[in-house]
């Protein structure tokens, strides 16, 4: 602001005029306490205190929040103005003729005790302007705070070169008399002392020394070392070694034991080597006999529904469309959430209640449009100013860049858009905060320091020898952003047009500390309002950001580099890489169908080709697949749940491995069954179905309580997916056991009545059908399933145990959060906007810290809990805000909130011009008002210069919040303020508030998650030292990014929690339908762990960090791993063979090649066409992750888990082996698996 404090008349120098100033000692009193003494004799008259008052209201406003840096401020003026002594320190120097009669004084010496002026600044150092985050002397010394000195600030007051002073005057600072000169060394007050009229000291945040001890960050928690080593990695490396060494002993001691009892090497470590028999000692146990009464039951269930399906196929398969129609017409009401803000916050969140808080009392937070721009030439230059040394200016800030981006931004605020057959400028959705007497849009932008004006960018003034250009005005608007007259010939104003500061720091980037000239960036950006229930509104905004993001693409400017993003960006760039990823996931899904409708047939020769292949039913299975995933989103769409993109791009993946695995067991195990005498075709398929839909029905049924249970998540990504799938993979289940089976017994009877596959209409000559084991069935049991279980190959496996060990030891290092980057295709121009914003920018977000509706700011006790002025509690609002901006680094708060309470308060004071009414009406009258019948809103009395409470504080409060800033009145809240106080009840009370300041530089997701974390840690000591313990309301901090973060704060428990919850889902139904073998649910559970654990293993070393999507990602993975272990388990489970390796061997040949070829081979294809997408996120989230998921889970179900089972599996039941030789008497039939 204006500096304008002229010292328009001053005494004759030699003879000094004596008054009595009786009439005039209350004015005296209030300008120059120090001067009220003795006779009351003074050198100056009733003009020139009215002129010292008039001159002094700017820095009134400023400086008097500290009462000390304020009295020895008013010393320098009134010891200059009015002190009887001003021949022992003042002398004129040059003079002027001004007629016969008179002359002039041109230039005075002031000579000042270097004491008085360091104390002086030592008083004002620290002071505070709350609306701007600024200190004092940024506004009031010509230059950046940081590098006002004691006498460079007063040489800046009384420069004749600033136009403020009617003469020149020449501070000589000096501690001893000089040239028969004694300088003025008045007493001064520190800023920790109370003045003589009772004013205390000055608080905390205005003066350091009042605040003690500087605070200091808590020390950072060392990493946890062993011998200087990583512990967790010594500790697991340690366990390893230990096991190997036990494990391999205990194989050395049961190899020695084997050859000294000549047993076989099949034979198990802790178990008979001898056959079982009916007639073996020990009858079966009761857990026994009620698994294997279990297991019955669902044999003879599934058995006669096998038949049902097998024996009316139409009304099977025509009642399963009919009602597939009816599920899946529920995607006519489905709808998709892309919000952001809807798929990563639930609503019940502490973050979400508090931004629809925000939101509901101040308005939703703007929208924002911005630019970053560089440039490739070379046009740095070289400023000399009148005095100092040569300043360099960036290439960046070359005028005529200048002017070219000037253009630039004119051309973008002139855009026009069309809505709903309507125009849409940007001045129908900028933000004008002085609106309806500005209704300029504020435009953030270095270019709003001249005005957004070619004409002002071009002023070059010439005075004597003084050069101002837009050098000198840059110079002084970096320092003081909020000044109204650049002190130059043309006065020209720093304040942007729309009536606010625009700070340095939001309009500049890369450089250095303050070095606001060195600047390699430029960065404009144009506030838009968002609108929170106004769907029309919020569409103009939105075409009109459209035409933003086109307009600004198509530009072409060879000088200028331009990095840019919309408030709409990142959700258009979303939905854009959707669509872009489309054809590489159809191709990843046609790979798989192609596979699944070739793999499925089993040829027997080849004349028999047509006849043996299976394209048709594979086809049909893929359609019950893609038919259980409709049925699931119709069914939730009926109910009004949204999907999200994870829903749609994830589940499919998840379905089709648990369907196309299900599909294979069902047709292979019929491909290698032999009919049995008499026993026709839907009794033979349901005796199968009785073998397999039990092991089916174990997968199905854990994947789908688990994913249930998964629902009950507060992430509504990992809520949504969860519910979903598990509806999903249910209704998969059903579809296959019914519409499957119907389908596989018309394709077996097409088969036997010689027809070719698809053109099943004709029909061949008649030919011997021989049946043949499949090559892949095999190899697994040939070769694959003796060779894993060999005596010295099994112990190999160890190496799974280092798997698990190292994994275990890294877990806790892989990085959380999401690098918003990810989510952006290669080719997004918002991932340069990303980019430069990260290099150039050098301020966070915004933070407010909100009050909520509760609080007595009319009380004096409720006043010192927030404000941070004289006489604010120490532990108050503003002080614990302003003492954590001390510790940036640690708390992530950069700046000094900005505090309407402690404005409000220097704007009521009587001193000052600000607050005044119409003596007439009691309306408001502005500063800038010139009107006798404008009285002042408090009188000049002890009791007036005290703080307003009561009615009396609401009485004036609307009146500042309405008021706008002039060059007489700095502190006007309108535009600073105006959306900070929520008044209620006809403005008769205060409710909601938020005090504002700035995040330092957040980069990465834990810069984010510490900002948050700290801001929160910060609130809640604020709660408890502001809050009475009967009130209900809090102190909560906000910023537009919190909805998104917050989620990291507990993903380490949502992410324990899921999996736990699924894996004793997985548990407790596998103890079930196993049979009620427990021993068999734990070994299932624990290989599912071991592959959970392991994907941490491989997301640490392949930066997979942990997030929603990978969240989403692991429980996927726990329901995958089910299908790579549950049949395996079960199949080894219901083996009746004698020992413990040969049921390994038998369960891995049978069930381990359709567990390879239903889930590794059809996965396996689509997964690598996933790694030529061109969205990040799907090169590492799926891409990464799904080929972990399915090789870990191979190698786990089909290698790890079976020499588990050869060496700790649990013994075969008694009462099975008695069953199945009923079940078999009197048949040579080879007993399968089941």
């Amino acid at each position: 602001y204006n500096q304008n404090w002229i010292l328009s008349e001053m005494c004759n120098f030699y003879t000094t005029s004596q008054m009595n100033l009786s009439d005039l000692s209350h004015c005296l009193q209030e300008l120059c306490p120090g001067l009220v003494y003795g006779d009351n004799k003074v050198c100056c008259n009733t003009q020139q205190l009215r002129t010292l008052k008039k001159n002094m209201q700017v820095p009134l406003q400023y400086l008097s929040r500290c009462p000390a840096c304020f009295f020895n401020f008013m010393t320098l003026f009134c010891e200059l103005t009015c002190s009887p002594r001003q021949s022992d320190f003042v002398s004129a120097t040059n003079f002027s003729t001004f007629d016969k009669n008179t002359t002039n004084v041109d230039k005075v010496s002031y000579y000042i005790s270097q004491t008085f002026a360091n104390a002086m600044y030592n008083a004002c150092s620290d002071v505070q302007a709350p609306s701007t985050n600024l200190k004092a002397l940024s506004l009031l010394c010509g230059r950046d705070a940081s590098e006002c000195t004691p006498n460079n600030w007063i040489q800046y007051m009384f420069d004749i070169n600033n136009g403020q002073v009617p003469f020149a005057i020449d501070p000589d600072f000096s501690d001893v008399p000089i040239a028969g000169m004694t300088p003025m060394s008045n007493v001064t007050f520190n800023c920790t002392q109370s003045l003589d009229d009772g004013s205390g000291p000055c608080s905390c945040q205005d003066c350091s020394e009042a605040c003690g001890p500087t605070p200091v960050a808590p020390p950072v928690l060392p990493t946890w070392t062993i011998l200087g080593l990583d512990a967790m990695t010594v500790i697991m490396w340690c366990s390893y070694v230990a096991f190997l060494i036990l494990f391999f002993g205990v194989m050395l001691g049961a190899w020695c034991y084997r050859r000294r009892m000549v047993t076989s090497e099949y034979g198990p470590i802790l178990d008979s080597n001898q056959p079982q028999s009916i007639n073996s000692d020990g009858d079966a146990t009761c857990c026994e006999t009620l698994g294997e009464r279990f297991e019955n039951c669902l044999r003879v269930l599934f058995s006669s529904w096998g038949s049902l399906c097998v024996r009316h196929p139409l009304t099977v398969i025509l009642t399963s469309v009919v009602l597939v129609l009816i599920c899946s017409a529920g995607l006519s009401y489905m709808s998709i959430t892309t919000n952001p803000v809807e798929l990563w916050s639930s609503p019940s969140s502490r973050a979400r209640q508090e931004k629809d808080y925000f939101d509901q009392h101040f308005g939703p937070f703007f929208r924002t449009e911005q630019l970053i721009i560089t440039t490739p030439l070379n046009a740095s230059g070289v400023f000399s100013p009148t005095s100092g040394p040569d300043i360099h200016f960036s290439s960046i800030l070359n005028i005529s860049l200048l002017h070219q981006v000037l253009d630039l931004q004119t051309e973008i605020a002139k855009l026009t858009a069309e809505y709903k057959g309507e125009t849409v400028t940007f001045k129908d959705i900028c933000i004008s905060p002085l609106a309806p007497y500005n209704d300029n849009c504020t435009i953030l932008s270095l270019l709003n320091y001249y005005q957004n004006s070619h004409e002002v960018l071009d002023h070059e003034d010439v005075v004597f020898y003084v050069n101002s250009d837009y050098h000198t005005h840059f110079l002084y608007c970096v320092s003081s952003p909020t000044a109204l007259d650049d002190t130059s010939k043309s006065h020209d104003p720093c304040m942007g047009t729309f009536g606010g500061p625009v700070f340095p720091w939001l309009a500049l980037g890369g450089y250095e500390g303050t070095a606001y000239n060195n600047a390699t960036a430029l960065v404009i950006t144009f506030p838009v309002h968002n609108y929170l229930n106004d769907t029309d509104k919020l569409g103009k905004a939105l075409a009109w950001e459209s035409v933003f993001v086109n307009f600004v693409k198509n530009y072409d400017n060879p000088n200028l580099t331009i990095a840019f993003s919309s408030e709409r960006s990142i959700e258009d760039e979303i939905d854009r890489e959707s669509n872009s990823d489309i054809t590489t996931i159809v191709i990843s899904y046609v790979i798989m169908f192609v596979y699944i409708s070739l793999a499925l047939g089993h040829i027997n020769s080849f004349w028999t080709l047509l006849v043996d292949s299976k394209i048709s039913l594979g086809i049909a299975g893929i359609l019950i697949v893609l038919s259980s995933v409709a049925c699931s989103l119709g069914i939730f769409s009926y109910i009004g749940i949204p999907l999200t993109l994870i829903v749609i791009e994830v589940i499919p993946f998840l379905v089709l491995a648990v369907g196309v695995d299900n599909i294979f067991i069902i047709v292979q195990t019929y491909q290698r069954d032999e009919r049995m005498p008499e026993e026709e075709l839907h009794q033979q398929i349901g005796r199968i179905l009785g073998e397999v839909a039990p092991s089916m029905f174990l997968s199905s049924f854990s994947e789908t309580v688990a994913f249930f249970l998964g629902a009950l998540s507060s992430m509504p990504a990992v809520r949504t997916f969860s519910l979903f799938a598990g509806l999903a993979v249910f209704i998969d289940f059903l579809l296959q056991i019914t519409c499957f089976v119907s389908l596989l017994g018309l394709d077996i009877r097409r088969q036997e009545a010689n027809r070719p596959d698809i053109l099943c209409c004709v029909k061949l000559s008649d030919g011997q059908q021989e049946k043949s084991e499949g090559c892949l069935f095999r190899f697994f049991k040939k070769i694959y399933a003796p060779f894993i279980l060999k005596g010295w190959v099994r112990p190999l496996v160890a190496v799974f145990v280092g798997m698990l060990s190292f994994s275990i030891a890294v877990v806790n290092k892989v990085e959380i959060g999401l690098d918003q980057r990810l989510a952006m295709p290669d080719d997004s121009y918002v991932l340069d906007y990303f980019g430069n914003l990260s290099e150039y920018l050098h301020t966070g977000p915004p933070v407010y810290f909100v009050v909520e509706d509760g609080h007595d700011y009319k009380a004096p006790e409720g006043q010192n809990a927030v404000c941070g002025g004289v006489g604010c509690n120490s532990n108050s609002l503003v002080q614990q805000i302003y003492t954590a901006s001390l510790l940036n680094n640690y708390s992530k708060i950069s700046n000094v909130p900005s505090s309407w309470l402690d404005d409000y308060f220097d704007w009521v004071k009587p001193q000052s011009s600000c607050c005044r009414y119409y003596n007439s009406t009691g309306a408001f009258c502005n500063a800038s008002v010139v009107d006798k019948t404008c009285v002042p809103c408090r009188p000049m009395t002890p009791s007036g210069k005290q703080r307003p409470n009561g009615t009396e504080f609401m009485r004036f409060l609307p009146m500042f919040l309405s008021d706008n800033p002039n060059i007489k009145c700095g502190k006007g809240g309108h535009a600073a303020y105006s959306t900070a106080v929520d008044l209620k009840e006809n403005n008769t009370d205060v409710g909601a508030t938020y005090f504002m300041s700035y995040h330092t530089i957040l980069k990465t997701s834990s810069d984010f998650i510490d900002a948050l974390k700290m801001a929160r840690e910060l609130t809640d000591n604020i709660t408890q030292a502001i809050g009475p313990h009967n009130k209900t309301y809090s102190v909560f901090p906000y910023s537009i990014f919190y909805v998104f973060y917050e989620q990291y704060l507990t993903i380490v428990y949502d992410t324990a929690f899921n999996l736990g919850v699924s894996l004793a889902a997985i548990f407790v139904v596998s103890t079930v339908l196993l049979g009620f073998e427990l021993w068999s649910a734990i070994l299932v559970s624990f290989t599912i762990a071991m592959i959970l654990v392991n994907m941490f293993g491989v997301m640490w070393l392949w930066d997979i960090s942990l997030n929603a999507v990978s969240l989403v990602n692991l429980v996927m993975c726990c329901g995958i791993s089910v299908e790579f272990c549950s049949h395996i388990v079960r199949a080894f489970s219901v083996s009746t063979r004698s020992s413990r390796v040969e049921r390994a061997e038998e369960a891995l040949a049978h069930m381990g090649s359709s567990v390879f070829s239903g889930i590794t081979l059809t996965k396996f294809g689509g997964i690598l066409i996933l790694a030529l997408s061109k969205s990040q996120i799907f090169q590492i989230f799926y891409f990464r992750m799904y080929l972990s998921i399915v090789l870990l889970g191979a190698a786990h179900g089909l290698i790890f888990l079976p020499v588990l089972l050869s060496y700790a599996g649990p013994s075969v039941n008694k009462a099975k082996v008695v069953a199945a030789h009923n079940r078999f008497v009197g048949t040579d039939r080879e007993q399968l698996v089941y």
